[in-house]
This record gives structure tokens, sequence and C-alpha cells, in this order.
């Protein structure tokens, strides 16, 4: 197939044009290699993926509606993959303008791209944030989702909706994806796993924020990658009276507590750094936790791989890439 990767210069873009490029599809990977964290990583990335001759990159912005339109006139895309976005809960206190124009005007761009040029399906990347404060464990994809506690949850949760709208409207198939603290080789510097292995390694403290009273479901890439592959082929099925849209978590399906994950590293990398504990921060939960069932059921996703496991690889990675 032809198959359109936005973000593909992201950590969950690359993965997946990997694996997507490996099983032999085509691939064209749109980013606007913006500097939210070190370019030079993307353009790694991008290194290795244009090794590849079936893979063809452009950079663009998602919020630049007339390109998105030319790209998608000139590539009859059979599955779009939708990955691009402005992440990160923190930064969007920062800079909430950059989450509307990526997040909401992006998503748009996609949207009417997909629907006017016939897309067989759309994934999506949604996010564990849509949950927000919840306190019903674990999170499941039957939960309201209405009270979202940063910006990015609520783009994202717009996202969800906006997907659920053109389903209903045009008959467009898509999904939408969940993800659930995703981490690994070639991971975001901006996720707190990275944050701590820099500082590890430069011999600097660490803030921990609630006192590192926290759990998240960390959920390994190769794992969400086996999931977006599975659901590749099978669209939302087209029902008289419902829209073809759903919504999957894509989790570990078991919580670990932060210090836990700071103790793995320490370990991995040889050795201890101080830490500062700080109290939660706004847009932060206590929480994650995954109920995976529906795609269990529906695709067949199960995770494979420990935190102990996963992180033991990200950090040979590290090591290797940063000549450690």
């Amino acid at each position: 197939m032809k198959i359109l990767v936005t973000g593909a210069a992201g950590f969950i873009g690359f993965h997946s044009s990997l694996r997507l490029l490996e099983k032999g599809h085509e691939v064209v990977g749109i980013d606007n290699l913006n500097s939210y964290y070190d370019v030079r990583l993307k353009n790694s990335r991008l290194e290795i993926l244009n090794r590849v001759s079936t893979f063809a990159f452009q950079h663009l912005d998602l919020a630049n509606r007339e390109g998105i339109a030319t790209l998608f006139q000139k590539h009859p895309f059979d599955v779009v993959l939708h990955l691009g976005a402005q992440a990160g809960v923190r930064y969007s206190l920062e800079n909430p303008f950059a989450y509307i124009d990526s997040n909401i005007t992006g998503m748009l761009s996609v949207l009417e791209g997909c629907r006017r040029t016939a897309v067989k399906h759309l994934i999506y990347a949604s996010s564990s944030s849509v949950y927000g404060a919840n306190t019903k464990q674990p999170f499941s994809v039957e939960d309201r989702v209405d009270a979202p506690v940063s910006l990015y949850a609520a783009t994202k949760k717009a996202d969800e909706l906006m997907c659920q709208t053109y389903a209903h409207l045009y008959r467009l198939p898509s999904t939408g994806l969940r993800f659930f603290t995703v981490y690994g080789p070639w991971g975001r510097p901006d996720m707190a796993y990275f944050k701590f292995a820099n500082s590890i390694m430069a011999g600097n403290t660490i803030d921990v924020y609630n006192h590192g009273d926290m759990k998240r479901d960390f959920t390994y890439i190769d794992d969400i990658v086996d999931g977006i592959d599975a659901i590749l082929h099978a669209p939302p099925p087209t029902c008289q009276g419902t829209p073809p849209h759903r919504v999957y978590n894509l989790g570990n399906n078991h919580p670990e507590q932060l210090m836990d994950m700071i103790r793995l590293l320490e370990m991995n990398l040889g050795r201890e750094t101080n830490k500062n504990f700080l109290p939660m921060q706004p847009g932060d939960v206590y929480t994650t936790y995954a109920d995976i069932t529906s795609a269990q059921r529906d695709f067949g996703f199960q995770p494979k791989t420990s935190l102990a496991d996963g992180l033991q690889k990200f950090c040979a990675w590290y090591r290797h890439y940063y000549k450690m």
C-alpha cells in the first residue's frame, strides 16, 4: 500500500515508518522538523529512513492547508497514519497556540485530505491524557473523557470528536489510538525517562514531581508499533446508522511506580543521582492505567516488553547514540 505517515521524523512516526517499509509498503513521510526538541535527533531518524528507496520525505507543516491539500492530490494514499502533533503536557501551559495550530488545524487538514481523496483508513494518535483526572482504574475507552486537565489533552479529545464527525458525515473509516507513556530507543528527549537519563549521565540533580508518588503505564515502542501494524488492515466497518470510527487504548496494562523507573535507569546507566522532590505540577495526573480489553479482542494486541527489559534497551541505545 501507499501510506502517508505524518510526524515521520518523530519518535513513534520513525519506528512506525520503519516497520511499514520492512513490510513492503511505500511510505511518504512529512514533518515540520520544529525545534520543540533537538532537531539533530529528528534528522538522525530521517537519515535512516532515507536509506530505503520506498521512503519519500517532504518537509511540511500540518497547519499548511494548501500544502497538505496538494500532497493528497499528488499521492493517492491507501492509508494515512497521522502521528504528527505538538506533544507535551507542560509545554502546553507555555505555548498554547502551538497546540491549536498543529493538533486542531493540522487534524482538520488531514481529515479534509482524506475525505477528498477517499482514503480507505485513517489511523490517528490520541493520548491517555484524554482521561484527565479520572479516578476509576484502569482507564476504559467506555469511560467519559470530558474533563481534561491540560490543553494538550483537550486538543486530543477534540481530534477524536472531529474524526467521529467526519466518519458520520462522510463515512471516512478512522481509528484513534490512545497511547500510554511510550518509551524506548530513539525516544523523545522531553519525556521524563529521557530527561532523567540526561541528568544522570551529566551528574545533575533530577526533579521528581509529587515527591515521587506517581504511576505510569509505560509502554515500549515495539509494542505500540505491533498494535499499529495489526490494525492497519482492519478499518472500522461501515454499518447502517453507525459511523465507521472507533478508539482503542494501547498501553502496557501495568502501571509502574515512577521511583522504580528511576532506579532501573540508574542501574542500567551505572550511576546514581540526587533527587529534588517537588509537588505535583499543573496538568499532571497521579496515575495512568490502560484497559486494553477491546484492543486484545479486536486485533490481538498484547504488549510483550517489561519496563526492565525496555529500559535496558533504551539505555543501550542511549550510550551508543551519545557515545557514552
